[in-house]
């Protein structure tokens, strides 16, 4: 049996927990951050996490992680 594929772009911006879930980043933090504010900018430096929904397409996306 072949090796399954990793999607290149999740491998980039995915990270598996050790609980099962999918951890990323948040959008917003790249430029024109000089409009908005210090309050969504600490809201937007957290990391998310995957909602439990999505989860059963991230695990085919990323079957090694």
């Amino acid at each position: 049996m072949p090796k399954m594929k990793s999607h290149s772009g999740a491998k980039k911006r995915l990270r598996k927990t050790a609980n099962g879930k999918y951890k990323c980043q948040k959008e917003g933090r790249r430029h024109l951050l000089v409009n908005k504010g210090e309050r969504r900018m600490r809201r937007v430096g957290a990391s998310a996490y995957i909602h439990d929904t999505m989860k059963q397409r991230m695990d085919r996306m990323l079957p090694y992680a």
